[in-house]
């Protein structure tokens, strides 16, 4: 049998497959439009497969749910994504150094539209080569130590990944009757002391131990007494008592350690949402450049005072930023007491409340994802003086500054716009940016974008 945590198949798969297909498809595209494979068509490829191995690594495109129903959607939607986010990176390569114009452009745009279908072919075929090895048995062994809430759950992680190519074969607890999960008491099949001989009798490849450090005594002689067999044995820790933001397994020189909160723009993740940030808001400032200015002259003409308003907010890991608006207010409240907006607001210009139910004011904010202080997509900065007072009230409140401030947000689609004049309010924003970076992915940024546009076109209730 195999050992290690993936199948060989799936592991060589997830690393090759992609930026393969990627480069084979980028020579039929040369073949079919009659060209020469030459010097230049190597670079691209060469440069495509090291962009789409760390761009497509973001993905899952393998499991074998995804060949069914609404998953073939997801499927679909998620390669059309990171096939887009390689031939964005490649065409900013390609236009900065000027290169791209020595290629054949019936080439580029043929090559373009078959790496997609190609992919899914691609993907297709592994898939079905991986559920092929399951039933023909090509399918490792496991029994879990410890019928507890913990092992219930790793379970059924494991039944549900197929593309683990796993199988939970049994359980071993010492507790029994009320002690044990309900779900479980048919099919624990011996106390801790039996796991060992079973293992061995019944060849087992995998022994998962979800037992609480609190028995580690218990735990030793466990994985004493399976020293002798080929079974690999995996220590599963109790992280389910935390509430989890991007949980993932790390190692400090060889020292494993487990996050149970971090941001999730680490690594590529946060390469991907960078570029996404430069290049729209690059596009969105040429494009809304004339409304901005027409803008600007209304707020000076209006009102005395700046037409822009500058405030401090809290940005990423708590730092504070300062973030650009319209002014529409007569007055720039920066202070240690700051009072919300309200509805019919004395505060609030003609102009301003015009800016302020369209969102026009914040415009400016575009600049502040240039400069990198914001993202298009995040959590809303709050005042620094409403960051101090909530901080106080709402567990978790500073979570949401894992990630960069957002000019839209999670929340903010979902109906948490606008005033949060009650600690329920403030609560339930949280409550959204948590989600946020929880579940956060360039389509959900996306996805949040275009509610964000359905969202200022019909609601009239900003102020």
């Amino acid at each position: 049998m195999f050992g290690g945590y993936e199948h060989p198949v799936l592991s060589l798969a997830k690393r090759l497959v992609n930026p393969l297909v990627i480069f084979i498809s980028l020579i039929i595209a040369v073949v079919i439009e009659q060209q020469k494979f030459d010097g230049l068509h190597l670079l691209l490829g060469i440069l495509a497969f090291l962009v789409a191995s760390q761009v497509f690594d973001g993905f899952e495109f393998f499991e074998v749910s995804n060949l069914h129903g609404t998953g073939i959607v997801t499927h679909g939607r998620n390669l059309l994504v990171a096939w887009a986010l390689v031939l964005g990176i490649l065409s900013a390569v390609g236009a900065f150094s000027g290169i791209i114009e020595d290629y054949n452009p019936r080439v580029l745009l043929l090559w373009s539209l078959i790496t997609p279908v190609l992919l899914f072919i691609g993907h297709s075929l592994v898939r079905t080569y991986l559920e092929m090895l399951r039933s023909n048995g090509s399918i490792r062994r496991s029994v879990i130590v410890g019928a507890n809430e913990l092992g219930h759950k790793l379970a059924d992680r494991i039944h549900q990944q197929r593309s683990l190519m796993t199988r939970v074969e049994a359980f071993f607890d010492d507790r029994s009757g009320e002690r044990c999960e309900n779900e479980l008491k048919n099919v624990v099949f011996g106390g801790i002391d039996d796991v060992a001989a079973y293992v061995a009798r019944h060849e087992i490849d995998l022994v998962y131990i979800t037992l609480p450090m609190l028995n580690h005594p218990r735990v030793l002689d466990l994985v004493n007494s399976l020293r002798d067999t080929t079974a690999s044995i995996y220590f599963v820790p109790d992280v389910f008592m935390f509430d989890l933001v991007q949980a993932r397994l790390d190692n400090i020189n060889g020292i494993p350690v487990i996050s149970v909160f971090e941001t999730p723009l680490t690594g590529i993740n946060a390469v991907h949402k960078r570029v996404f940030d430069v290049a729209a808001s690059g596009l969105i400032l040429c494009a809304i450049a004339p409304l901005m200015l027409v803008i600007a002259v209304l707020v000076k003409a209006t009102s005395k005072g700046p037409v822009i308003f500058k405030q401090r907010r809290y940005g990423m890991d708590g730092d504070e930023i300062l973030v650009y608006k319209f002014r529409s207010m007569c007055v720039c409240e920066d202070s240690q007491v700051v009072i919300q907006a309200t509805q019919n607001d004395a505060r609030v210009t003609r102009i301003g409340a015009i800016l302020r139910r369209t969102s026009l004011d914040e415009l400016p904010q575009f600049f502040n994802v240039l400069q990198g202080t914001m993202s298009i997509v995040g959590p809303r900065p709050h005042a620094v003086a409403h960051n101090e007072h909530y901080r106080k009230l709402i567990h978790g409140y500073m979570w949401r500054h894992k990630v960069k401030p957002g000019i839209t947000g999670w929340a903010q689609v979902n109906g948490y716009r606008g005033e949060t004049d009650t600690i329920g309010k403030m609560e339930g924003r949280v409550i959204y940016d948590i989600a946020y970076l929880k579940s956060w992915s360039l389509w959900l940024d996306l996805t949040i974008i275009f509610k964000t546009l359905k969202l200022v076109l019909k609601d009239a209730h900003a102020y």
